[in-house]
């Protein structure tokens, strides 16, 4: 019974980590992904994982998102510790309480749109009607009615990142990871797409959190998280003010 009574600390935010750490062994080297980090994701944050490759932008949504397990520390999610899950309890968490978008799309190459974007509703058992009213709206949202039928190849790739956040909003996550969603498309598609999910951050209070460096999305961070070498180095909220000046 312990484990299902929420963190009291935790009850404002969607997402505590603690002094999480991960490393990896290259031989004789160990390599600090991540190193110590403290962070708060409140609920409605837009906010953007910024630095270099390899800063350890990844590593820590793998964290978040339970892909990985840190080498140190804890993470909580909605108010419960997620660092000891099995690997079916965190499967269940991935697929009830969390939305990724991935660079890579990561759609399913035989299935239509619409089939895509149902996945997540047909593993949790919704019945058929429930799951075409929701899926029918969610791909209107995302400007993809018409398309329902359309396989992957026979989207663009702006598409195909709508369907993947069609499907990541299917399971009404309290969390939508983004990773470099943005890093494979023009700079038309890319704000067409950037405008959508800050659409949805604002209409639906939809929480985001990316990882990235692309100048479009950190423009349009609420908040700016900046990682080196697995370490925090700042973290501030943007004020509208700020983003109207642009990037010093």
């Amino acid at each position: 019974m312990r484990s299902e009574i929420k963190d009291w600390r935790n009850l404002m935010s969607i997402i505590r980590t603690e002094h999480l750490s991960r490393f990896y062994q290259q031989g004789p080297v160990q390599i600090h992904a991540l190193q110590d980090v403290n962070l708060t994701i409140e609920k409605g944050d837009f906010a953007v994982l910024a630095g270099p490759s390899g800063s350890g932008k990844t590593t820590l949504l793998n964290m978040i998102g339970a892909l990985d397990k840190p080498s140190e520390g804890k993470v909580w999610l909605d108010g419960y510790e997620i660092t000891g899950l099995s690997r079916r309890q965190s499967s269940h968490l991935r697929r009830d309480r969390i939305g990724f978008v991935f660079q890579f799309y990561n759609l399913i190459p035989v299935l239509t749109a619409y089939e895509n974007a149902e996945f997540v509703l047909l593993l949790k058992g919704v019945d058929h009607g429930t799951r075409r009213e929701k899926v029918m709206t969610l791909l209107k949202m995302v400007g993809l009615e018409g398309l329902e039928k359309r396989k992957p190849h026979e989207l663009s790739g702006g598409q195909q990142q709508r369907v993947a956040i069609a499907r990541a909003l299917a399971s009404d996550p309290v969390v939508i990871l983004a990773d470099e969603p943005t890093a494979n498309l023009d700079t038309h598609t890319e704000e067409g797409l950037m405008a959508l999910m800050e659409n949805l951050n604002l209409e639906m209070g939809t929480t985001f959190l990316f990882s990235s460096h692309d100048p479009e999305v950190i423009k349009r961070a609420k908040r700016l998280i900046v990682l080196r070498d697995g370490l925090i180095i700042s973290d501030e909220r943007i004020s509208p003010r700020s983003k109207d000046q642009g990037p010093k």
